[in-house]
């Protein structure tokens, strides 16, 4: 296939803002559609981006043969519904975060996708990050050694006004849950792709200062399949937010790093100094802050894995795993006891 990549979104909220400004830079795509039931929002967001079709409902919007990948951009609990019918409809998926908020409906996107032979994505840009990608190599590169502690500091602010600026913010139904699901999934997937997967957990989560449903705060601690313990950390309920904040420490070495760079690089034997990265813009107070270069890349990974047909970067084998892990400490928190993964 030499012809551009034909995108088009599902959901035109803050973040469908990233993957339209992401596909409109890449010089092998085109953003050649859109759907949102709010017609004067939808129209307005074609406007400010130049996109040529409009439609109030994504299934109609599907039977176009003009469509490659789609976007989702909806609200968490709708991701399922709209990957299955784009899977049916022989269009690739690249899924913003958490790939969805129930497994049984993980377990349906992903084998739809297979069935169909279309790709699924998953949008986890924090894995893209230099930091992300040179402390994966140093890991592999065994320069910590033995890994024994890997933890996740996500201590965020999110406003009452942000909880009532749409009603499905903040509730079990439709945004899964709260600090962890909506804005920590991403720090425990960069986690769960640096110390890899959980054996067990064990986690309170409550709504300690907000008025919704769900978590504003949450605190884990984890026991990884390699034998190391972790500890992970999600609110929307301190003020000021921070930047999200990840310590790796092995029996060889330790690192810690944030979205401003690397704060700790020490190995035994070694004077090596930390890596000079560029850093990352973070939305750890303000969502509409948040950096879309991970995005840019991942829509140039999607790209390449229809060209070279391939999985994608992260599919939705591995995108699941950081639902599964916030869904295993919403069970420990309920039951006040340790859950098996």
């Amino acid at each position: 296939m030499k012809r551009n990549i034909r995108f088009a979104l599902v959901g035109t909220g803050v973040i469908a803002v990233n993957h339209a400004k992401a596909i409109a830079a890449h010089p092998e795509a085109e953003l050649v559609a859109i759907a949102e039931k709010d017609a004067d929002r939808g129209r307005a967001f074609a406007a400010e981006h130049g996109i040529g079709q409009v439609f109030g409902d994504y299934e109609r919007m599907l039977k176009q043969d003009d469509i490659d990948v789609i976007c989702v951009c909806v609200p968490s609990g709708l991701h399922g519904d709209v990957t299955i019918a784009a899977a049916q409809a022989g269009k690739h998926v690249l899924c913003e975060k958490p790939l969805e908020i129930r497994r049984e409906k993980m377990d349906e996107m992903i084998a739809a996708c297979r069935k169909y032979g279309v790709k699924l994505g998953t949008v986890f840009q924090k894995r893209t990050t230099q930091q992300a990608v040179i402390v994966g190599r140093a890991i592999r590169e065994g320069k910590l050694g033995k890994l024994v502690l890997g933890d996740v500091y996500m201590k965020y602010y999110r406003s009452p006004e942000y909880y009532r600026s749409a009603d499905w913010r903040g509730t079990w139904a439709v945004d899964g849950g709260g600090a962890l699901m909506n804005q920590g999934v991403h720090g425990i997937d960069l986690l769960l792709s640096l110390m890899g997967d959980v054996e067990s957990v064990f986690a309170y989560a409550a709504p300690l200062v907000r008025d919704i449903e769900v978590e504003d705060t949450a605190v884990a601690t984890v026991k990884y399949k390699n034998g190391a313990f972790g500890v992970i950390q999600g609110t929307t309920s301190v003020y000021p937010g921070t930047e999200m904040r990840a310590e790796i420490h092995g029996e060889l070495g330790s690192i810690v790093f944030a979205d401003s760079g690397f704060k700790v690089w020490k190995f035994a034997g070694s004077d090596e100094e930390a890596p000079q990265t560029a850093g990352e813009a973070e939305g750890s107070s303000d969502p509409r802050a948040i950096s879309g270069d991970g995005h840019y890349i991942l829509v140039d990974d999607m790209i390449g894995a229809i060209r070279e047909d391939r999985d994608p970067l992260i599919p939705g084998e591995e995108g699941r795993k950081a639902v599964d892990l916030i869904l295993a400490i919403y069970e420990s928190a309920r039951k006040r006891q340790e859950v098996k993964l």
